[in-house]
């Protein structure tokens, strides 16, 4: 079922290049397709939208809108003990969060000068939730509510109408209670450009946040810089380093549930066992045959999946810094010892009763996170992707009058005399 490598044969770079062109959206003509699907939503706003979704989700929509009373009847029409769980994640999502805030700062110097800086939130925010094969109401509050701690004041969410034109009931459930002030049944990149440059019923929002498909992330991709982006997310990935005490029950469970995502996922395990390598390639290929989702899962674990053995933890961790996995599970006795030496993953689970689904539902970490080797150099989301920076500098005339002669010559070095100049010009004031 999942391809079994010893430490010494693997070839590093030639996964590494497979992980990595997991995310290749030049295969296909998918930037193409999107560069066009982005002009034509510029060109014609709303009629786009409808004319795309007619032909990408077979649906013909009279309104975009999503109303409010069609939110609250879907809301009332959850489980009851589904919108318990949603609040209770909510409250473990928030009080996560809550520890992120940033304060604004100010300090003094000699002379009468000061400098300082504000953290400002982001006016207005797009959040993209993904529909098609599966409901995120998780992707909901995980978008969401770090936008409200952070103070966003409009927070838009779009996302694709099932068959019969509307939006799945939990979707809505979560967007209600997590504070959604405007919802459109609109997906793809389509969407992403409604967000971007906005239409006659949607506005053009500051920052676009939120997982979707290969075309919605070359959406995100080819309109940054209009707009702000989270990240560019892949599909998704999960590694698991565990020794030859762990339960190989659960590493195949945690495999088999990272591959239900789509078959574009990777489920990796490395370990220092042989024998537990055998043990979870047994145990996947009985109990996948259970799953409800099982030809994704095997068609993932069969292209994405592998069990690489190592001769020591050490060579296990340096394999994983490599990949720089989305999710990082770390099996081992202590995991605690081990998070020091982990230099790059998107969120780390410890021990083998924290799997990775419990920071995708409930615990309060956030589930966005980078992918395709990304967590090299980029974070999971977070308020910092909710909020903006400006600094300010404050000089007196006796400050400036004190060292303006130094910046003159700063200028001067670099061939910028206009900038000298206006240095110079207060200091010949004060001269006369």
């Amino acid at each position: 079922m999942i391809d079994v490598i010893e430490y010494s044969k693997y070839e590093k770079n030639n996964l590494l290049k497979i992980l990595e062109e997991r995310n290749n959206t030049k295969s296909n003509n998918i930037e193409d397709k999107v560069r066009n699907i982005i002009e034509t939503v510029k060109d014609y706003g709303d009629r786009a939208l409808i004319n795309f979704t007619k032909q990408f989700d077979n649906i013909m929509l009279e309104d975009l809108r999503v109303t409010e009373d069609e939110i609250e009847e879907a809301y009332n029409s959850v489980d009851k003990e589904f919108i318990d769980i949603l609040k209770e994640s909510k409250e473990n999502i928030k009080a996560y969060h809550e520890k992120q805030k940033k304060l604004d700062y100010i300090y003094t110097k000699e002379n009468g000068v000061y400098m300082g800086q504000r953290i400002i939130p982001i006016e207005s925010v797009g959040v993209y939730v993904p529909g098609g094969k599966a409901a995120y109401p998780s992707s909901v509050l995980m978008n969401v509510i770090p936008a409200k701690i952070a103070g966003v004041k409009k927070i838009v969410m779009v996302t694709p109408p099932s068959l019969n034109g509307e939006v799945n009931k939990n979707i809505l459930a979560a967007a209600k209670i997590s504070g959604v002030d405007e919802v459109f049944k609109v997906g793809g990149a389509q969407a992403i450009a409604a967000l971007a440059y906005g239409t006659e019923t949607i506005e053009a929002v500051c920052t676009i946040v939120g997982p979707g498909n290969a075309y919605v992330a070359e959406a995100k991709r080819q309109v940054y810089g209009k707009v702000g982006i989270d990240m560019i997310a892949g599909p998704s990935e999960v590694l698991i380093i565990a020794d030859e005490a762990a339960n190989e029950k659960f590493i195949a469970a945690d495999l088999m549930a990272q591959a239900e995502h789509d078959e574009m996922a990777s489920s990796i395990l490395i370990t220092t066992s042989m024998n537990l390598a055998k043990k979870v390639n047994n145990e996947v290929k009985v109990k996948v045959e259970d799953l409800d989702r099982k030809e994704i899962v095997k068609k993932s674990l069969q292209s994405y999946g592998k069990i690489i053995v190592c001769n020591n933890i050490d060579e296990c961790i340096d394999i994983s810094n490599k990949i720089s996995p989305e999710h990082l599970e770390i099996l081992l006795k202590n995991p605690m010892e081990y998070l020091e030496k982990i230099k790059n993953a998107g969120s780390i689970f410890l021990g083998e009763y924290t799997p990775e689904p419990m920071g995708d539902y409930f615990a309060g970490t956030n589930h966005v996170l980078p992918t395709c080797r990304s967590a090299r150099f980029s974070s999971p989301l977070s308020l910092d992707t909710f909020t903006k920076k400006s600094s300010y500098l404050y000089y007196s005339k006796e400050a400036l009058l004190n060292c303006g002669e130094k910046v003159v010559k700063f200028a001067k070095e670099e061939g910028l005399t206009a900038h000298g100049n206006s240095i110079k010009v207060r200091l010949e004031y004060e001269e006369n």
